[in-house]
């Protein structure tokens, strides 16, 4: 709530002082010495006048008071607003006008009725226990207000939640807080209800955060739902541009994945307008790239999907697993044998997909997406190499059943064919001259590398040794 200018607020006050200070000027002037043989009448009559000219002068100084109890409010309460960056509540500057007020009146009346208020306490004593039993709510919500305002849990211009109220502050009194809710309802709620409940106070100048709810179906990418809704919603209108929203998966339902968006505000007053313009930016999201919200479904299986990978074509497969280096002595219906055997796996972004070390019996090729291949350097990892569709690693433990050399880490969303032991022994089993076809292409691939790693640790292997290798590993013997 807006107060007056100051001008308008002494203008008043200004033209009483001067007429009553001229009425003051003019009852001196006429004020006579009360003679020694004074009638009855006459001294009535003096002291009439005196009575008059001391009321005139009190309300002469009460006058000036009030104008220099405004214009002191206004000068502080400025400094206030230059020091805290907000207006003070209009309760503070109600009590401090108050306790000027009083001040200065007691100033007046002492200095020229002289009277004193010790003189009229017992007197009030009574008058105070009535007034206040009288008065015991208003009261009530007076210190109730006092205690929030030296609490300041809220300010003008917040978002608060009392009980089954929401709305925006509109103004702080001695006796309640006025909120005007999202239905443009204007609340009154009294300082002494709001002391004895909870509050949720929104700042308008904090970093109010908001989530919204959607669900998408477990076909679609988690890494592709995320970034569609991360970005839709990132430049969406009252959303924070420096605060990037976020997206993350909240449980997995009976129909699809539950997701969550959280994104902040930068008007919190505006939440329900802004809650609804992201879940409409969702919507367009979903539309644009393909992707589809859960809803409630049931899928009934006649029979498990047949051919390699997952159920993908294995033709398809193959032709994958021809362009891998090793496999080039394999017939087709041995690349297809191959690719039936093989199992699609996918890997989310920063997922490890073989670690350093550890034990293995099988090989993969990268499908879609990319990987890096990691050592470790004084403790800490180290990319040496990114590896795209296409490529493959782990070969060595497919073969030989070394512990890997390294590890390999999904750099994006990344799919990979991984090829076991019992695919490639059906192979060996049925064609064994493919043993050394393999072993002599693995020879060449590894010499190769070293070749183009100057760093490597000089461990060669022969042709008859890493067939050998391979022969025992497989029980080929």
């Amino acid at each position: 709530m807006s107060r007056p200018p100051l001008k308008k607020q002494v203008a008043l006050p200004l033209v009483f002082a001067a007429l009553f200070g001229v009425a003051w000027y003019v009852l001196s002037l006429f004020a006579a010495e009360l003679p020694a043989g004074a009638t009855e009448q006459q001294r009535v009559s003096h002291r009439a006048g005196e009575w008059a000219r001391s009321l005139v002068q009190v309300v002469f100084w009460m006058s000036l008071a009030l104008v220099a109890v405004r214009a002191l409010n206004e000068l502080v309460f400025i400094v206030f607003r230059k020091r805290k960056g907000y207006d003070a509540p209009a309760l503070m500057r109600d009590l401090f006008s108050l306790v000027l007020y009083v001040t200065a009146g007691a100033v007046i009346l002492r200095y020229t009725l002289e009277l004193s208020f010790a003189a009229l306490l017992p007197g009030s004593a009574l008058l105070g226990i009535i007034l206040g039993l009288a008065l015991q709510d208003t009261l009530g919500n007076l210190f109730a207000g006092i205690s929030l305002h030296a609490d300041k849990p809220f300010q003008v211009g917040d978002v608060i939640t009392v009980g089954k109220h929401t709305g925006v502050v509109m103004s702080v009194t001695w006796r309640a807080v006025k909120v005007k809710t999202f239905q443009n309802h204007i609340v009154l709620l009294s300082n002494s209800s709001i002391g004895k409940e909870s509050i949720e106070v929104c700042p308008q100048d904090g970093q109010n955060a908001r989530i919204v709810f959607f669900g998408a179906l477990y076909t679609d990418s988690p890494v592709k739902v995320i970034h569609a809704v991360r970005e839709a919603v990132r430049d969406a209108d009252n959303v924070l541009r420096y605060m990037t929203p976020v997206v993350r998966i909240r449980g997995l339902g009976d129909s699809g994945v539950e997701y969550e968006v959280k994104y902040w505000l930068s008007d919190y007053a505006r939440y329900n307008d802004t809650d609804a313009l992201v879940r409409q930016r969702i919507w367009y999201a979903f539309r644009r790239n393909g992707l589809t919200f859960a809803y409630p479904t049931r899928t009934l299986y006649m029979e498990q999907p047949a051919g390699g990978a997952g159920g993908r074509d294995t033709e398809t497969i193959a032709e994958l697993l021809s362009a891998v280096e090793i496999f080039s002595p394999l017939t087709s219906d041995e690349l297809n044998a191959l690719a039936a055997g093989s199992t699609g796996r996918v890997f989310a972004p920063g997922e490890t997909i073989i670690r350093g070390g550890d034990s293995g019996a099988s090989m993969f090729v990268v499908h879609r997406g990319s990987v890096d291949v990691r050592v470790d350097s004084n403790g800490a990892p180290r990319t040496i190499k990114r590896l795209g569709e296409g490529a493959f690693f782990g070969e060595m433990a497919l073969f030989t059943g070394e512990p890997r050399t390294a590890s390999v880490v999904a750099a994006e969303e990344t799919e990979v064919l991984e090829i076991g032991h019992d695919a490639m022994r059906g192979l060996f089993q049925t064609n064994p001259d493919l043993v050394e076809a393999l072993s002599h292409t693995i020879k060449e691939r590894r010499e190769a590398l070293a070749a183009n790693a100057p760093e490597a640790d000089g461990d060669e292997d022969t042709s008859d040794g890493l067939l050998s290798k391979i022969k025992r590993f497989f029980r080929l013997d």
